[in-house]
């Protein structure tokens, strides 16, 4: 008899299930007043990785902030924020291993800030000067780098998905004791890659942690016209996966389920399933206006919930920050971002040789062609490339 009807109960009436016969709860620790439930089971935490997980906090508010006004500036061309989703990303990618394998959707950069990634870094890729890792090919926030183990984001949505799932097969059949972890949101769990990626997962057994950022709204798209199930985590057990919904503005609540979902998934060499119920507070990216699709009075509600702001009473009630040191921070960090911006802005683009290197070891007579011909063509028109022309 096949797994699907192995445990199946006999009935011998016509009965339908529904999106209600599946009853899912949702995880919560912390309350918005920085107290925790009675009876909760915290995570394993001390207050070095608080310190470390509220500086990656505070940096990317500002990361956020500076760079939303660069764009709208002109000085870079687009700009995407993670605000009111901060503990879905640093609360989950603190309780990962250094060598776990990220792979990111593209609200995920304070993932790869928490990882090591300098301000420096962040500010060479957006401006995609000869200092970028990536060379200049990828458009803002399009972050990656394999010191970090943070694989490079991909702008088409969702093909991360079964990627992550060949990734976690990959570190276990090299016998390592990692997974991977694939973040996106709600959205991207209607592409056909989301489906094919976790059902490839559950069958084939990969160590990787499906971590969906269910936020609200993909794009402009209200989740109840999105789908009509019980939202992203049925799917899951629809797929024969482990499984747990989460309060996604509550770091701590993130934090465990994520701790958990590791262990899980290295003890058994399976992948598990994250929802984490949460609220983009800015715009999907600096090409929308939000006030189109929602209004204010739902804005405000959701600032009630901001997951920065909960985590940082948590951490004054421990006695582990205090307001001065709080303020101190974010004046630092609005400084220091600043300061990078002006750097990296004036530092001249990648070469136009690199543009046909990285793929093939000999870059083909016909690559080589092109290559001359549109160096002669930003030649011919040196006014339309300015960042190009007279460049080697």
């Amino acid at each position: 008899m096949s797994n699907a009807t192995s445990n199946t109960e006999t009935v011998h009436r016509v009965s339908f299930l529904d999106k209600d016969s599946l009853s899912i709860p949702i995880l919560k620790i912390l309350q918005a007043d920085g107290t925790t439930f009675e009876n909760a089971v915290l995570p394993v935490i001390d207050q070095d990785l608080a310190a470390k997980i509220y500086d990656t906090c505070v940096f990317t508010r500002v990361l956020d902030e500076r760079m939303l006004a660069a764009q709208r500036q002109g000085r870079i061309s687009f700009y995407m924020t993670c605000t009111g989703e901060e503990a879905a990303v640093v609360g989950s990618v603190a309780a990962l291993d250094q060598d776990d394998v990220i792979l990111a959707q593209y609200r995920e950069h304070a993932a790869i800030r928490y990882r090591g990634f300098t301000t420096e870094q962040f500010m060479n890729q957006m401006f995609s000067n000869e200092k970028d890792l990536g060379k200049g090919r990828q458009m803002p926030i399009h972050y990656g780098c394999e010191a970090l183990n943070y694989q490079t984001i991909s702008s088409p949505l969702a093909t991360q998905i079964p990627q992550a799932t060949g990734v976690g097969y990959s570190l276990k059949m090299q016998g390592k004791r990692n997974v991977a972890i694939c973040y996106f949101g709600e959205g991207a769990a209607s592409e056909g890659d989301f489906h094919a990626g976790l059902n490839m997962a559950a069958v084939l057994n990969s160590p990787v942690i499906f971590f969906c950022r269910n936020n609200g709204y993909a794009i402009s798209t209200p989740t109840n016209e999105q789908f009509a199930g019980n939202g992203i985590a049925s799917r899951g057990v629809g797929y024969g996966m482990h499984t747990i919904r989460v309060d996604g503005n509550d770091m701590l609540a993130v934090m465990a389920a994520t701790q958990q979902a590791r262990a899980y998934a290295l003890e058994h060499n399976k992948p598990v399933l994250i929802e984490a119920m949460t609220y983009r507070l800015g715009a999907h990216s600096s090409s929308d206006d939000p006030s189109g699709y929602r209004s204010k009075d739902e804005e405000a509600k959701w600032q009630q919930h901001d997951p920065v702001k909960r985590f940082k009473l948590w951490l004054i009630n421990k006695g582990w920050l205090a307001e001065s040191d709080d303020a101190a921070l974010y004046e630092k960090y609005r400084e220091e971002v600043l300061a990078a911006v002006k750097v990296a802005e004036k530092l001249p683009a990648p070469k136009i040789d690199e543009i046909i290197e990285d793929v093939l070891d000999e870059p083909t007579p016909r690559l080589k062609q092109q290559l001359t011909e549109l160096k002669q063509h930003i030649k011919k028109y040196p006014d339309s490339y300015p960042r190009s022309a007279g460049r080697d």
